[in-house]
């Protein structure tokens, strides 16, 4: 017959010993033969979920009780109120307590509440403020004016 000639029989087992795996279908010899090619198991290097960590923020304490503090200084570095600003003492707006006026620090803590405080003890002493300063009157000077 003509067509045995065009279509032989082929075997799977030849087919697959002759081809090469890194042939191209322009390389292969015969019609019906299978191309094989080599696939990547992974496809691209795909992201990390992980990876990303945040930087230190140095919280805490900067200057323990009994330290000598200047105005500015940085005695707790904090998030929300931990400690609460006491007498000299001022609080940012991310909840930083820093020194208004030279001294010691002084920390303190309610009995009842159990709320710390953070007081500066000046070194020149307690000093009012001139509005105060200035309207002040000693008992003595109230008994006089009743």
């Amino acid at each position: 017959m003509a067509f045995s000639s065009v279509f032989r029989r082929v075997n799977v087992k030849e087919l697959i010993s002759n081809a090469s795996v890194y042939a191209s279908a322009a390389e292969s010899s015969g019609a019906m033969s299978l191309v094989f090619r080599r696939w990547a198991t992974k496809k691209t290097a795909g992201s990390t979920k992980n990876g990303r960590d945040s930087n230190p923020k140095y919280l805490g304490v900067k200057k323990f009780g009994g330290e000598k503090v200047e105005p500015g200084n940085i005695i707790v570095r904090q998030r929300g109120t931990r400690f609460h600003p006491g007498n000299y003492v001022g609080m940012g707006k991310d909840h930083t307590l820093f020194c208004l006026k030279e001294g010691h620090v002084r920390f303190e803590r309610n009995k009842l509440t159990g709320r710390k405080w953070v007081h500066v003890d000046p070194v020149a002493g307690h000093v009012l403020h001139p509005v105060y300063a200035s309207g002040s009157t000693t008992a003595a000077d109230l008994d006089a004016q009743l």
